[in-house]
């Protein structure tokens, strides 16, 4: 523990976003149902960053989660009242954007005085190519190949920053901290690190601080959304999002405010835990190395899990890289198939389809085409046994290829199934398909020393 007097005894920090799209209900709702020191928001997810980063390039002005900066019109006043500090990874790809953009709200409301703080350093696109020279290979994760034969191909690239940064904000007065792609627990941890004093030496107290991250970092996941035992939770429109209550030693309850729906139990608990989890003894953040077998929950009472017994061990000397990069273009687009055989008729629209398009000229291999008849058990296939002959299938027919003329040829085939196909094909979704772009993902390493973070804070 660092010398420094502690500030408080317990810190309430709640989590209002699990993915940028999440209902800005979460936060609002947060702000105004009852006390908090802190709330964060977790709008990043790895396909995520190549869509921001596809917006700033059409827009220097872009790249970052606009609905943040909507959602923070709404609650800044109270928040300014509460005092309640905010933390998010909405910068995307453009920190320095979404602050502009903030501060302009800020303005609007004269709120002036508030501080924002961004951390910037994740972003190493534009670096990749030296950091190849110099010896990172960025090899993939998944299959080890190195990435420079791709390099051409890259669209986005950042590393998985951790919660020192924050910190640093935080200790500069800021009242709203904004980051690119810190890592989903760091945004909790950093208002532990931050109001108890504690440092990176202090592993158990970052280990606890990283798994209780973890628990909200889906945001209501952990209150009853998407539990298996659906039909036991109370009144999920109102579903409470998700409050730690966190204190010095590192132990933690899980909450959440009076009054709202949903349920926090041992169960909802441990669903959320053993999510994206990997290695129970080694979940591996840029803060620490977490051991999620020595968590201790005890139920304490109604909607209140106690959390304790958290052990960790120091980080490890690399960042995980998240890099996303162009694999082709696709087509998809369905069909509602009904009546009689309705199974029989949905592949017998998909073979029409490929053939009406090579007599075209046009082809596909079987591993380029793509057909799924939804109501057939595609889902739960060898799980739990298939319909005989639903009354109804939804057919989702595409292709993917380098060339997007054959997969827009291919969509202009779909539609007139409608009257030159078998009956009872009665739905046509979206319109005619267009080729999109295939971003894929490449996960990979990269040595801490090369990257430096950079924190600024501003008063509006």
């Amino acid at each position: 523990m660092a010398d420094q007097e502690l500030q408080k005894d317990k810190v309430l920090i709640a989590n209002g976003q699990g993915f940028w799209g999440d209902s800005i209900l979460g936060p609002i709702r947060l702000v105004n149902e009852g006390p908090l020191d802190y709330l964060t928001l977790d709008y990043l997810a790895e396909v995520t960053m190549s869509i921001m980063q596809k917006l700033k390039s059409r827009d220097p002005q872009k790249g970052y989660a606009t609905d943040f900066v909507e959602m923070c019109r709404r609650v800044l006043p109270l928040c300014h009242e509460k005092g309640i500090k905010i933390i998010a990874n909405a910068g995307g790809v453009n920190p320095v954007a979404c602050r502009e953009a903030l501060a302009a709200v800020i303005r609007e409301q004269g709120l002036t005085g508030m501080k924002i703080g961004i951390v910037e350093g994740d972003d190493i696109l534009d670096d990749l190519s030296s950091l190849i020279d110099g010896g990172e290979e960025f090899q993939n994760m998944d299959n080890g190949q190195p990435l420079k034969p791709y390099l051409d191909q890259v669209k986005t690239a950042n590393v998985y920053i951790g919660a020192e940064p924050i910190v640093e904000a935080l200790k500069l007065g800021a009242d709203i901290v904004i980051t690119g792609r810190a890592t989903d627990p760091s945004i909790v941890l950093a208002p532990m690190m931050y109001e108890f004093g504690w440092t990176m030496e202090d592993m158990d107290r970052l280990a606890a601080g990283t798994i209780a991250g973890h628990i909200v970092e889906c945001g209501a996941q952990c209150t009853g959304g998407n539990f298996v035992h659906w039909k036991e939770i109370p009144d999920m429109a109102r579903i409470g999002y998700p409050v730690i209550e966190a204190r010095p030693d590192g132990s933690f309850a899980v909450t959440k405010h009076e009054g709202t729906g949903g349920r926090v139990s041992v169960e909802t608990v441990t669903s959320q835990l053993v999510y994206e989890m990997s290695d129970p003894a080694n979940y591996i953040t840029p803060d620490c190395v977490a051991d999620f077998t020595s968590i201790q929950l005890r139920q304490d009472g109604k909607d209140r899990v106690e959390v304790s017994g958290i052990t960790g061990r120091p980080a490890t000397d690399t960042y995980k890289v998240s890099i996303s990069f162009h694999e082709g273009y696709k087509i998809i687009s369905q069909l509602t198939v009904a009546g009689p055989e309705a199974v029989a008729k949905a592949k017998l629209c998909a073979e029409i389809v490929f053939d009406r398009v090579a007599m075209d000229g046009v082809t596909f291999t079987d591993e380029e085409k793509f057909v799924e008849i939804v109501g057939t058990n595609v889902c739960h296939q060898g799980i739990v046994d298939a319909p005989e002959d639903p009354a109804e299938v939804i057919l989702r027919i595409g292709a993917r290829s380098e060339d997007r003329a054959k997969l827009d040829r291919l969509g202009m085939e779909i539609v007139p199934l409608v009257t030159s196909g078998p009956p009872g094909v009665t739905g046509f979704a979206g319109g005619r398909p267009k080729a999109t772009e295939i971003i894929s993902y490449w996960p990979a390493l990269l040595s801490k020393g090369k990257i430096e973070t950079r924190v600024s804070v501003e008063k509006v």
